[in-house]
C-alpha cells in the first residue's frame, strides 16, 4: 500500500477498471465471493468480535497462496495481472493474523508454524534487492510483478510492513523443535541483510523505492505524516545496517505536512494535514508498534491516533456533502476499493465511501465507537456487504454500490488490531524484540513497553 497520494498516482499507469470476475480465473485462484446470508442474531459483542475475526482470516487461510502461502492482493483479478500477484506488506500482515489465529484457537499452534514456515521459505528464495523485496512478486516463483511502469524492485515500505510482522513471529515461534527454529533463523537472516542505510543514497532522509532496471529515478523521498513511521523505526533498528537519527529528523520530520497543531470539530491534530488523510496512517504501522504511552520529541502517537480516529467520524457525522448513510454509526474514510475505482478516501477525498476497515481497525483508539460501526456493519448491511473473507472493502449507499472484493492490506488490520484492543497480543510481541528496543531508543522514543534501563 503506497500513501494516498503516491498510490493513486501509481495506479493511474494502470487499467483500474480492468477487473475480472473469479469465475474468469484458473481453479487455483477462482473463489467466486460468496454473499453470507445467515446473519446471526442476538450476538453478544465478545461473540461478534470473535466471528469478525475469525472470519476475515480466511482471506489469509484459506485465499493465501497455495504454492507461497503469501497474501494475495485482492481477491478479485485487477490490473490484468493473472492470478498470481501476491503482496509483502499484506503477507506481514497476514504473519500476524496467523498468530492471531494460533492463540484464538481458529487453528492449532503446529498449523501457524506450518504456513508460517511455509512463507518464509518462500521469502527465502525470493527476488531481494540490497536485502528489501518488491510491493508484488509472483505467488509461484517469486519473481517482481511490477506495481507502477518504474517500480520493479525493492520496496521500503512494503519490506518494513512484513518485517514488521516477521519480526512478531519471531517473537512467538520460540518453541524447540526444527520447523519454529528454522522460522526463527530465516527471519533472522533476512532481517540482517536489509541494508537500510543504502536507501538513504548517503542523505539524511530514505527513499522509497530502488529498482535494477530504473535505479533511483521514481526519486520519492520518504517524509512524514503517513502510513510509514514503522520504516524509521525498523531502519534504525537493524543490527547490521542501521540508519542515523539525523535521517528520521531531517528526512522523516522534516516535511511541510508533518505538523498540523490545528483543531477540527474541536479535536487537536499534532500531525499530518488538514483532517489527518486516510485512516489507515493510524493503522499499518501500529499492528506490531504499540501507541500507548509511545512518545518522542514531535508527537504523542496514541493521542495522534485517537484524535485522527474522532476527527475522521466527526467529519462523516457532520456529512458536509450530504451523502446518504453517513452517521455516528455509519464511518470511516480511508485508502479501498470504490464506486469509480481505487481511491484514498479521507475527508478532503470524500466520494461516499465507507471503507469497515476504517471504523474496524480504529478499536483501540475508539472502542465504543467501533463497536457500534460494527454491530451496524453486520446486523443492518449484513446482507449486503458480509461475505465469506468477512466485510468487503467498502460500499457506498449514496451510488447504491457494494464492493465484491476484499483487499490483504484492509483484511489484515482488521484481524490485527482488534486483537491489539482485546489482548494487546501482537504489541506485546513485538516490542519484545531487542532490536525494535533499540531502534526505538535511538530514535528518541519512549514507552512504557520498552522502558530504559
Amino acid at each position: 500500500m503506497k500513501s494516498g497520494f503516491l498510490r493513486s498516482l501509481c495506479l493511474s499507469f494502470l487499467p483500474v477498471f480492468a477487473v475480472l470476475t473469479f469465475t474468469q480465473c484458473k481453479k487455483s485462484a477462482a473463489q467466486q465471493i460468496k454473499p453470507v446470508n445467515n446473519i446471526q442474531k442476538n450476538l453478544s459483542d465478545e461473540q461478534l468480535l470473535d466471528l469478525v475475526q475469525k472470519q476475515t482470516f480466511r482471506y489469509f487461510w484459506d485465499f493465501g497462496h497455495p504454492v507461497s502461502g503469501m497474501a494475495r492482493e485482492r481477491s478479485n483479478i485487477a490490473y490484468e495481472y493473472g492470478t498470481e500477484v501476491v503482496t509483502t506488506g499484506a503477507t506481514g500482515f497476514g504473519v500476524m493474523a496467523i498468530i492471531v489465529a494460533s492463540e484464538r484457537k481458529f487453528i492449532t499452534r503446529d498449523q501457524a508454524a506450518a504456513r508460517t514456515k511455509k512463507i518464509v521459505d518462500f521469502l527465502y528464495k525470493a527476488d531481494m534487492f540490497h536485502g528489501a523485496f518488491p510491493h508484488w512478486m509472483n505467488g509461484e516463483t517469486g519473481k517482481v510483478i511490477r506495481f507502477s511502469p518504474k517500480d520493479d524492485g525493492a520496496d521500503i515500505v512494503e519490506t518494513s510492513f512484513l518485517f514488521q510482522g516477521l519480526l512478531t513471529a519471531r517473537q512467538y515461534y520460540t518453541a524447540d523443535n526444527a520447523v519454529e527454529s528454522d522460522i526463527r533463523n530465516k527471519i533472522l537472516w533476512m532481517w540482517e541483510g536489509i541494508e537500510w542505510n543504502w536507501f538513504t543514497q548517503q542523505q539524511n532522509v530514505l527513499y522509497w523505492h530502488w529498482s535494477p532496471n530504473n535505479g533511483w529515478s521514481m526519486n520519492h523521498q520518504l517524509k512524514g505524516w503517513n502510513e510509514a513511521l514503522i520504516t524509521y523505526v525498523l531502519a534504525a533498528a537493524s543490527p547490521k545496517y542501521a540508519i542515523d537519527k539525523k535521517v528520521y529528523d531531517e528526512g522523516w520530520a522534516n516535511s511541510n505536512t508533518f505538523y498540523n497543531g490545528k483543531q477540527y470539530s474541536g479535536i487537536n491534530l499534532q500531525l499530518g494535514p488538514d483532517y489527518g488523510g486516510p485512516l489507515f496512517w493510524s493503522h499499518y504501522s501500529f499492528l506490531g508498534l504499540d501507541p500507548r504511552g509511545l512518545k518522542d520529541r514531535y508527537a504523542d502517537y496514541f493521542e495522534q491516533n485517537k484524535n485522527h480516529t474522532l476527527i475522521n467520524r466527526a467529519y462523516c457525522i457532520e456529512n458536509p456533502k450530504h451523502y446518504k448513510g453517513y452517521g455516528e454509526n455509519n464511518w470511516g474514510l480511508t485508502a479501498s476499493d470504490s464506486w469509480q475505482g481505487y481511491a484514498a478516501h479521507s475527508p478532503t477525498e470524500d466520494l461516499g465511501v465507507i471503507s469497515p476497515t476504517a471504523a474496524l481497525s480504529a478499536f483501540p483508539y475508539t472502542p465504543e465507537y467501533s463497536m457500534k460501526a460494527l454491530k451496524h456493519f453486520y446486523f443492518d448491511l449484513g446482507d449486503k456487504i458480509w461475505s465469506e473473507y468477512g466485510f468487503v472493502d467498502g460500499f457506498s449507499e449514496e451510488h447504491n454500490w457494494y464492493a465484491k472484493s476484499h483487499l490483504g492490506i484492509d483484511q489484515g488490520p482488521i484481524i490485527c488490531m482488534i486483537e491489539n484492543y482485546r489482548s494487546g497480543l501482537l504489541w506485546k510481541l513485538f516490542m519484545s524484540s531487542p532490536d525494535v528496543k533499540k531502534g526505538l531508543d535511538k530514535l528518541g522514543f519512549e514507552s512504557p513497553a520498552t522502558p530504559k534501563n
